[in-house]
């Protein structure tokens, strides 16, 4: 699954009706709904804001809606071309600025989706990383031996609390977990015990 690097918008026309396709990364449904409510109180198109969006390692949450189009015409299209991108943690919004000629619910689910997919075509994309929650307690003698290992596992320090030992919270790709953890313990002659989630 791949997520995205950048934002980006395109223009598309079915019959002078304006099409605006923008495709950009969310972190959540929550998320997702805050960004489309902020284009229909900026967008001044009298109209419909489409949106589809897919969250999770494999696309798991998804949603959409039809934003007052004909049921079916606009949202499961735009979902439909999201879904088959292989893209997640990301939304695609579609504006429709009307041009006085009705496009008939064919027309309407050939322009939403071509808007969709025109707003993909300039995405930059990477690979998602599962990534693993670690929290464990280093005693001070330790401590520069374990940030070297911490750094040579990826391993993005989240916050240390410095006390009588230091408490260290951070993160590592998920396929790493393992290795640093029997590494550490072998650094600490198995003194350290950890917390780990995967994120």
């Amino acid at each position: 699954m791949l997520i995205l690097k950048n934002s980006t918008q395109a223009e598309t026309w079915a019959k002078n009706s304006r099409f605006l396709g923008e495709a950009f990364p969310v972190e959540s449904a929550e998320d997702a709904k805050a960004k489309w409510q902020y284009r229909k109180q900026n967008y001044d198109n009298g109209g419909h804001i489409v949106y589809a969006f897919a969250v999770g390692p494999q696309q798991n949450i998804l949603g959409c809606s039809d934003d007052g189009e004909p049921s079916g015409t606009a949202g499961r299209p735009v979902l439909a071309v999201l879904k088959g991108s292989g893209i997640t943690n990301f939304m695609i919004t579609v504006a429709r600025w009307f041009g006085g000629t009705k496009l008939g619910t064919g027309g309407l689910v050939h322009a939403y989706t071509e808007a969709a997919q025109a707003a993909l075509e300039g995405v930059e994309t990477v690979e998602l990383v599962e990534m693993s929650r670690l929290a464990f307690i280093v005693t001070y003698p330790l401590y520069e031996s374990v940030k070297r290992k911490l750094a040579e596992a990826g391993f993005s320090v989240i916050s240390e609390e410095f006390g009588s030992s230091i408490n260290i919270i951070g993160e590592l790709p998920a396929v790493n977990a393992e290795a640093l953890k029997k590494t550490l313990v072998e650094l600490s002659n198995g003194k350290i015990s950890f917390a780990e989630s995967t994120v």
